[in-house]
């Protein structure tokens, strides 16, 4: 639950001004209340923390808290109806977030009523346009029903108005990655680790991430090698000036960079992908790609490669994908990896409203 019931109690308090010294100490003691039962919900314990919900909303009936509190608990219940009771009596309040209409959505989604979830998603939407929960909702739906590409649009679209929610980006990267257009699986896949560091979800993504490079690069010789991470070869020829026309950024970037950085490389695998990834990098930036496809994330990257950390980086990217050469690399390089953490730690991808990418930039 990630104490949401604290952010939301301290903001009705605000909004509603100033109350006689008893609602303020029922207002307390149902903040009290409210707490354990989500420390409880945590735990497992969902019958006992509707107790102290109901508990509390009897000793503030006018916060859209604990109504919210118990709409959830009823979803792990997996009493859907119930939690269509509760958030429906709230969902028009003004003090109400996007997390209401994401899990209403999802409750009508659960009962098999998915026109009326994708209404409720739409209907928070318009109070919430740049709620990366409610676009995450609506491309599942659509990814549910196989309609890959609408999902994309959704997911993008996500990326593209709440760019610090990472959901939105795993999604978009596994679908990608499953396209002919992996190189922005590639892209999205990479901010999304940076986003969400070490969970399972960070696991997937680094194998998934390892295994593109493995199939998709192609060592025929020592001179001959091949790429395939873009199909795209549509040239944007809308500038008046012919020298200002981009090429299509996959096909006659990605892969043509990749493939210079490649040059010389015998094999593929996670020590090989290092001065691969280290190489496109500095091949990007030396031939001025950055400043026609500027990436926050190839910025970032570069950073880190002049600070002498790009090897500890490209292993972490990767390492899920390849294990045991991780293993055998970390026990010879321990100290190399203990600075590039502690740095790692206090200098994350700095993903913002004006620091952000996504695909539509190089349109």
């Amino acid at each position: 639950m990630k104490n949401k019931i604290g952010y939301i109690v301290v903001v009705f308090l605000f909004l509603t001004g100033q109350t006689t010294y008893g609602q303020e100490t029922n207002r307390e003691k149902a903040s009290s209340k409210g707490k354990e039962a989500i420390q409880l919900m945590d735990d497992g314990k969902v019958d006992e923390s509707i107790l102290l919900l109901k508990e509390a909303q009897n000793l503030d009936p006018h916060s859209i808290t604990y109504p919210y509190e118990l709409g959830y608990a009823y979803y792990l219940k997996k009493d859907y109806k119930k939690t269509i009771k509760y958030l429906e009596s709230i969902k028009s309040e003004k003090i109400t977030n996007d997390r209401v209409y994401q899990l209403l959505g999802n409750a009508y989604d659960m009962l098999g009523e998915s026109d009326k979830a994708v209404g409720t998603y739409e209907s928070g939407l318009k109070i919430f346009p740049k709620s990366g929960h409610l676009y995450l909702e609506m491309g599942a739906i659509q990814r549910v029903k196989g309609n890959l590409e609408d999902a994309l649009g959704y997911y993008e679209k996500g990326i593209e108005v709440d760019p610090e929610f990472s959901s939105n980006y795993y999604w978009a990267s596994k679908i990608f990655c499953i396209s002919d257009e992996k190189v922005w699986g590639m892209i999205y896949g990479e901010i999304f680790m940076n986003l969400e560091r070490n969970t399972k979800r960070t696991a997937e993504i680094s194998e998934l991430l390892y295994d593109q490079y493995k199939t998709q690069i192609k060592l025929k010789s020592d001179t001959a090698l091949s790429v395939s991470f873009s199909k795209n070869a549509f040239v944007n020829a809308k500038a008046a000036d012919s020298s200002q026309i981009k090429l299509p950024f996959g096909v006659g970037v990605y892969e043509t960079t990749l493939a210079m950085s490649i040059l010389g490389s015998k094999s593929i695998d996670i020590n090989t992908l290092d001065s691969i990834r280290t190489n496109f990098i500095n091949n990007y930036f030396s031939s001025k790609h950055n400043t026609i496809f500027p990436n926050v994330l190839f910025s970032y990257q570069k950073k880190i490669i002049d600070l002498g950390y790009g090897e500890s980086y490209n292993h972490w990217i990767l390492m899920k994908g390849d294990e045991d050469t991780f293993e055998k690399w970390l026990e010879n390089n321990e100290e190399k990896w203990t600075l590039f953490s502690n740095w790692f730690l206090k200098n994350p991808l700095k993903i913002d409203s004006t620091n952000n990418f996504f695909r539509k930039q190089y349109d």
